[in-house]
């Protein structure tokens, strides 16, 4: 069985006029998954709202509380020079982690194989002490360490154009979890990109790299390490910003390629995880090309 997790809450995550990541995004990406059908093949669950308690397994407290204290009643409030925080946006985020905390739960205990969270705003920049480029809480990396009470070793990968700083300052030194991050480089956030250790496998891509280098890169770079690694839960963070329509970076991906690296998830799952994959949505800046690679993806995890 498939899940797709997605809240009206996400929503109400305002960014100023004109920023990229907008709740624009979500409204198209619901609106096309439901047109195309593929709604209709999944069960759509509405995502916890979640703990504090599980956040704080990756976030500093004092970050926590900082954010808690920071929630505005009117207008907006930059976290950074890139992050803006609205009313509604705590809402938003406790759903992003949310969602993927019930779906690693779902997946563990056997109620689906595949989930799949459309929310939003992203998460994989935000790191144990800190909000910052879109991201507020790493959903991602609470996931990750609500499925460590249950299984041993995990897998984190992440094809979004940006490099997941923040998944990987937050388990560069735990080897139960493996992450592999794909990206544009030098490209921001310029931060943990050089980190050397067994479960960090880094991918830059220099500006226009296309499809066949990103597959090699993977085929080579991250099959070995999980080969080695052999994971028992597969998590993703799915960006769709490397695409060559992206506003944001200088990637060259095209559609296919995204169908290609999930089916190349998938596969793996199959193979060490008993099929267990977790996604939630990260960037992915061009709508029109948001909705189709997210449809892609979707239906490849299907």
């Amino acid at each position: 069985m498939a899940l797709y997790l997605t809240h009206e809450d996400c929503e109400n995550h305002a960014t100023p006029s004109g920023h990229p990541e907008s709740p624009a995004r979500l409204a198209a990406l619901n609106e096309h998954l439901d047109r195309c059908g593929l709604l209709s093949d999944v069960v759509c669950q509405t995502p916890s709202l979640a703990s504090f308690e599980d956040i704080a397994k990756v976030h500093n407290q004092a970050l926590i509380d900082l954010l808690i204290a920071a929630a505005p009643t009117t207008g907006l409030v930059r976290i950074d020079a890139d992050t803006a925080f609205s009313p509604g946006s705590l809402d938003a985020v406790r759903r992003c982690v949310g969602s993927v905390c019930d779906g690693v739960k779902a997946t563990l205990a056997g109620d689906a194989d595949r989930v799949f969270c459309g929310v939003r705003p992203p998460g994989h920049h935000a790191e144990s002490n800190g909000a910052m480029g879109f991201c507020i809480f790493n959903s991602i990396a609470v996931g990750a360490a609500v499925a460590l009470d249950q299984v041993d070793r995990i897998a984190i990968l992440d094809f979004d154009a940006h490099h997941g700083n923040g998944t990987v300052e937050i388990f560069q030194d735990d080897p139960r979890v493996l992450v592999c991050s794909s990206f544009q480089f030098p490209f921001y956030p310029y931060r943990y990109q050089d980190v050397d250790r067994p479960n960090i496998v880094n991918v830059p891509m220099s500006a226009g790299t296309g499809s066949k280098t990103f597959r090699e890169a993977i085929a080579k770079e991250w099959q070995s390490a999980i080969e080695t690694h052999r994971p028992e839960l597969f998590l993703v963070s799915a960006g769709f910003d490397a695409h060559e329509d992206d506003p944001l970076t200088q990637l060259t991906f095209v559609d296919d390629d995204f169908q290609w690296i999930t089916k190349t998830i998938v596969d793996w799952a199959d193979h060490f995880a008993g099929g267990r994959v977790v996604s939630v949505l990260e960037g992915g800046y061009d709508l029109d090309a948001l909705c189709r690679c997210s449809e892609l993806h979707l239906g490849a995890l299907l």
